[in-house]
């Protein structure tokens, strides 16, 4: 069989390119909200809106409470997605629930998660499988902090300070702590973001081994937030203090510039067994 012409071939090639791009924006339709992240779409699947974590009752409420922000968002997102030409922005993922995990944008180009986190009904929850879009979703979330909309005019919701006694009652739910990074050691081939004196009563980010490759790659020593004050975000456990697992990049802002470095504190050279890291929803 004589060679296919170049000319013919990178048109045969620009075709497929295309119909594959096609296919992967096939059009989606909601049948419901079931919560303020999560669509029932019409052909059965459930979908779920990556990167945020929409307002839902306080850990201490009672099964059954009316909790208004969350039937607000639940409300927000029927009107936004239910019966609209949906589309994935970027590339969908199937979660650990058998979810579709995806950025949506509707016929009309409005983006869901930014029209919810704009509200004020979310907050920013990226995942190691969930990044995509961080840097936009981080600014439209500020915006809705910065006036006060939605879950931003509630306590349950601040911003926490980088306090062991007011973690500690955190335990076990998703939060966004801010702090002044004390210090930065690394033990293990794990890097540890202290931020008080003793790092075994007090608050700390624990990057592990496999996290660090994704913080080189994204060009981020993490002795650079030493002296820094950075905003974290993620679930709050105990390993002694209160820890923060940093799986990836953006779950750590820094909000100033470096202070003078101090002396890292003396680790043992086998870090504690890993914090189960069960993020339900």
């Amino acid at each position: 069989m004589p060679a296919m012409p170049r000319r013919i071939l990178s048109l045969t090639l620009l075709a497929l390119l295309l119909m594959a791009t096609t296919a992967g924006a096939t059009e989606l339709r909601a049948a419901a909200a079931t919560d303020g992240a999560t669509l029932l779409l019409e052909d059965g699947r459930s979908l779920r809106l990556a990167g945020i974590e929409p307002a839902a009752p306080p850990m201490a409420a009672e099964p059954g409470d009316h909790w208004p922000l969350a039937e607000a968002a639940r409300r927000a997102l029927a009107e936004l997605a239910v019966g609209q030409s949906l589309t994935v922005r970027g590339e969908a993922r199937t979660d650990r629930h058998g979810r579709l995990l995806a950025q949506l944008e509707r016929g009309d180009g409005l983006w869901l998660q930014g029209a919810l986190l704009a509200r004020g009904l979310a907050r920013v929850h990226t995942r190691p499988d969930a990044r995509a879009l961080a840097r936009e979703m981080l600014a439209a979330e500020a915006a809705a902090r910065d006036a006060g909309r939605g879950v931003w005019r509630t306590r349950a919701y601040a911003v926490r300070p980088a306090d062991p006694d007011a973690l500690r009652r955190d335990r076990d739910s998703f939060q966004i702590v801010e702090g002044r990074v004390l210090r930065v050691s690394k033990a293990g081939g794990d890097a540890y973001l202290d931020f008080g004196e003793d790092w075994r009563t007090d608050v700390t980010v624990h990057i592990g081994r496999a996290a660090l490759h994704e913080f080189v790659a994204a060009g981020i020593d993490p002795l650079s937030y030493e002296g820094r004050t950075v905003r974290v975000r993620g679930w709050v456990g105990l390993r002694a203090g209160p820890l923060i697992e940093a799986t990836h990049p953006e779950q750590i802002e820094r909000l100033d510039g470096a202070a003078s470095p101090l002396p890292p504190p003396h680790r043992p050279s086998a870090p504690p067994p890993d914090l189960s890291d069960d993020e339900e929803e």
